[in-house]
């Protein structure tokens, strides 16, 4: 009962985090963007900038974009931003507050045979973080000497998925004009979604960036997973049920910990606990 009480609980608030984060619905059938006030402030999560839709900024989008900006100025704000939530939250951003988290949870559901990434693999993202967030946008410039925001422009399939795909839906010139460009991010996305079927949250463990600065501050973050050691007994369930298989009691302050709080339920003898 527990367990359920959890999930329901945590399912409700990444469908809250992800309607405040998107709440211009009405410009996705005009394929308008919302460009006010609100846009000058991140989202927690991963929440594509060019979504119609979105009332928030991308914290890595804004930190490509002063990083490349001409002047190359180090976004302070965004970085202090990140650090700020990532001390408070660490990776449970990733587990109850990302947009495009919630939407890999959705589609690991569709019932398929499911298998597990293989773990070298997770380092993955933190290569991404530093090539294509940190240095490209620095040193890959233009004619004008701006940086482009290569996360965004070359991999990012939630900005894919969740701008793209409504603009091109609704501009018939923006598809007169797609390219190879958007041709290899939408096999991007493709390969996401399909592989997210069969992984949980492929995207968060293989690519994500976000997820790689959050969980670089996840032994710093004041909400955590404590476990007590005396009173486990070694069942295994914790384990068996984390999504982002790791095993809670040896790992509970693993950068991979999203703390989505099913250690927690699964626990018959209540040695996990999390809080701040």
């Amino acid at each position: 009962m527990k367990q359920s009480t959890h999930a329901i609980r945590r399912k409700l608030l990444q469908i809250a985090a992800f309607g405040f984060c998107n709440s211009r619905v009405g410009n996705l059938l005009q394929g308008k963007l919302y460009t006010g006030k609100w846009k000058q402030f991140c989202a927690p999560g991963l929440n594509c900038y060019s979504c119609p839709a979105a009332s928030l900024s991308c914290p890595v989008g804004a930190l490509q974009a002063v990083s490349g900006s001409t002047k190359f100025s180090f976004g302070f704000y965004v970085a202090g931003f990140l650090l700020a939530v990532g001390i408070i939250l660490g990776r449970a951003v990733c587990g109850f507050l990302c947009p495009f988290g919630l939407f890999q949870e959705l589609i690991y559901k569709i019932p398929s045979p499911k298998c597990k990434l293989w773990k070298p693999l997770r380092f993955v993202k933190y290569a991404v973080l530093v090539i294509f967030v940190l240095i490209l946008p620095v040193a890959d410039t233009n004619y004008a000497g701006s940086g482009k925001p290569a996360f965004c422009q070359y991999i990012c399939p939630a900005g894919t998925f969740e701008g793209a795909l409504p603009l091109l839906a609704t501009h018939p010139e923006l598809r007169a004009v797609a390219g190879h460009l958007f041709t290899l991010k939408a096999l991007i996305l493709a390969a996401v979604l399909v592989t997210s079927v069969f992984v949980c949250r492929f995207f968060c463990k293989l690519l994500c960036p976000l997820g790689a600065i959050y969980g670089l501050l996840n032994k710093l973050s004041m909400f955590h997973v404590e476990v007590d050691h005396e009173k486990c007994v070694s069942c295994g369930k914790c384990q068996t049920v984390c999504p982002m298989d790791i095993d809670p009691v040896r790992q509970a302050k693993s950068a991979e910990c999203i703390r989505c709080l099913a250690c927690v339920s699964s626990c018959p003898a209540k040695a996990i606990k999390a809080g701040f």
